[in-house]
């Protein structure tokens, strides 16, 4: 008999509990969790957090890095139909409280690496009653297996509309305060049936999780590898010698990437070493690449590349790249980030509301069934961002005659220059094939001339010279003069964030203290 596909997520540990209870769901550490096992645990903590006295749709906090118990934790919320918070771990102690609070988390679990900041911030959490340890080492807060073990692990078998919400992520922050976006059900459900395919993921296949879960790429790529019934191995931190270590020993077929990383492993000598033959599809995404990055990996791995783009507001991926259009010798399709998936409608909106033509920048837009369901008790800024059943991205970038989408940069980074729109993304790209450079960022900086003027920080290789004059000379050479740096810095790395995105403000900061900048 046939199993009807899930229409919630607790229904994901459900269906695989009852189809392949032996086969192994996460590993991490070397320690393995079945499908069986996962599901029971999920239902445990289920009934822990309804003991507990939350009722659904509450919120529950999470403070760590990856784990295998993330999983546990996170069907567990599903089972109980609370809402799944997981919080940055890099912000500063004051940034986290306010996460917690604004998301009214009545229930903390915490790593064992941030129990000193949550100690510093226990007084102002307002509505936390109680913070369960995923360590038994700190007397001062409950054991999360001691407390997950007393419970029952009979499944509650809530009732659960496939419109409640299930997770809460919260925005960078990089414009204000972070902002909770509200993913349902339904949401993750209109993304998991059409993407896993196309991820060529499926029961058994062996599959790294290592981007931070309180991302939507972490946590929903861990939400896809389980929908699939993949083995799941679970990385805690990006360290690429680990990362080329699984991928032989584990014989990984599939991961997901960031640019960053992408970078990290390119550069990481050992790689040449590294039996890379089991690898059958890299997805990457959450950034632009520069073309001359994404042609080393081409020639570096031994698999198909596909690009995705999405936000966290559309519950991830939109846009697919296949591999039959990553054609090192194609290098305007290169750029391209692909073309809108099943049940999803893009649109480049202008500044005057109207649809661009084709070839023509402006604003992206989406319409899709993926599209979150507001930003947590901010309806203005839902108002501001979803207009007319239009999810309006803050990216700009523009659709070929094909329907083939190029993205230029954050809508927030472009540089407007003597009234000309630059975006960084471009003028980093022209510039990273120069075989000096390591890696580099491209900003906006005051000008009193031309308002703004654009400004290169470069990373150098080991050991490599080359002078701004140069990196300008190979840059006009490749991109129109207005988008040319006017100047070039040379630092020892760049700010990135947990998922490898360059920190634009940070670098921005000390050139603009005491003006203001205007975007569009």
């Amino acid at each position: 008999m046939s199993i009807a596909p899930p229409t919630i997520i607790a229904d994901i540990a459900r269906q695989h509990a009852a189809e392949r209870p032996q086969e192994i769901a996460v590993v991490f550490e070397d320690v393995p969790t079945t499908y069986g096992e996962l599901d029971r645990r999920a239902s445990q903590v289920a009934n822990g957090l309804i003991a507990a006295g939350l009722k659904p749709q509450s919120r529950v906090a999470h403070l760590d890095k990856s784990n295998g118990v993330f999983f546990e934790l996170l069907y567990g919320c599903a089972k109980s139909n609370t809402v799944m918070v997981s919080v940055n771990w890099r912000l500063a102690a004051p940034e986290i409280a306010h996460i917690i609070n604004d998301a009214e988390a009545e229930i903390l679990f915490v790593g064992e690496e941030y129990f000193p900041v949550v100690e510093k911030i226990r007084d102002e959490l307002k509505s936390v009653r109680t913070i369960v340890a995923f360590s038994g080492a700190y007397p001062a807060f409950e054991s999360f297996a001691r407390w997950r073990d007393r419970q029952s692990a009979v499944d509650p078998m809530l009732p659960i509309d496939p419109d409640d919400v299930a997770v809460q992520f919260y925005t960078s922050g990089t414009t204000g305060l972070p902002k909770g976006a509200q993913i349902t059900n339904a949401n993750l459900l209109e993304l998991l049936p059409t993407w896993t395919p196309t991820w060529h993921m499926g029961p058994g296949v062996a599959n790294i999780v290592v981007l931070p879960m309180f991302h939507i790429g972490g946590a929903g790529w861990a939400l896809a590898g389980t929908y699939a019934g993949c083995t799941n191995y679970v990385m805690r931190d990006v360290v690429p010698l680990q990362i080329l270590k699984t991928i032989e020993e584990r014989r990984i077929e599939v991961l997901l990437l960031v640019p960053a990383i992408i970078l990290f492993l390119v550069q990481t000598p050992q790689i040449h070493e590294t039996d890379l033959s089991s690898l059958k599809i890299i997805i990457y995404g959450a950034a632009p690449i520069p073309a001359d990055l994404l042609r080393q990996a081409l020639k570096i791995f031994p698999c198909g590349f596909q690009q995705v783009y999405g936000a966290t507001e559309t519950t991830g991926a939109i846009t697919l790249l296949p591999p039959e259009d990553h054609d090192p010798n194609d290098p305007k399709k290169l750029l391209s980030c692909g073309y809108a998936q099943k049940n999803v409608e893009l649109r480049i909106v202008g500044d005057d509301g109207k649809d661009c033509a084709p070839n023509q920048v402006g604003e992206i837009a989406v319409r899709s069934k993926q599209v979150m369901k507001g930003y947590w008790k901010l309806p203005d800024a839902t108002a501001r961002s979803m207009r007319d059943g239009w999810y309006l991205t803050g990216d700009a970038g523009y659709l070929d005659e094909k329907g083939y989408l190029y993205i230029y940069d954050r809508v927030k980074d472009m540089v407007v220059s003597g009234g000309e729109n630059i975006y960084p993304a471009e003028v980093e790209s022209a510039l990273f094939g120069h075989p000096a450079i390591a890696d580099v960022a491209v900003i906006g900086v005051p000008d009193e001339r031309w308002g703004e003027a654009v400004k290169a920080i470069v990373v150098r290789k080991p050991g490599a010279e080359v002078t701004p004059a140069e990196l300008i000379a190979w840059a006009r050479e490749r991109i129109a003069g207005y988008k040319l740096p006017k100047s070039v810095d040379f630092v020892d790395a760049l700010p990135r964030n947990p998922t490898g995105k360059i920190l634009k403000r940070e670098l921005r900061e000390p050139y603009w203290q005491g003006k203001e900048r205007r975007v569009n």
